[in-house]
């Protein structure tokens, strides 16, 4: 089942198992693994928790209060657009390096609050 939303915009159910044969393990551990982390996610805003969720290959999700941030690491973003691209992107626009980090950071130090969510498993 899809739904549609305004602008034509289309939301599709995840295809577990497609992203149980990338991954090589059973769709019923991707099934498992994607609605644990729902539900704990679900649960720390409910109860007004902050959280950092790390993106394993792409970075992290911070969330502190109603302030929504996506800091990624290097590589990923050279990956992205290319090393050369992403070097003369970074030295026209600095602010880039502020959404940026490193994969030895501690996320500790990244937040003001100590629940981390990894993601995936």
């Amino acid at each position: 089942l899809s739904c549609d939303f305004p602008g034509n915009k289309e939301l599709e159910p995840l295809k577990y198992a497609k992203v149980a044969m990338h991954a090589t393990v059973s769709r019923r551990k991707v099934e498992g693994c994607i609605q644990g982390t729902t539900s704990l996610l679900s649960h720390c805003l409910r109860k007004g928790e902050n959280i950092a969720l790390v993106l394993r290959d792409v970075g992290v999700l911070l969330m502190e209060g109603r302030r929504v941030q996506v800091r990624f690491y290097n590589d990923f973003l050279e990956r992205m657009s290319g090393k050369r691209n992403f070097e003369r992107a970074a030295s026209k626009v600095p602010q880039l390096l502020k959404m940026m980090v490193s994969r030895v950071t501690p996320i500790a130090s990244l937040t003001f609050f100590g629940r981390v969510i990894i993601f995936p498993q």
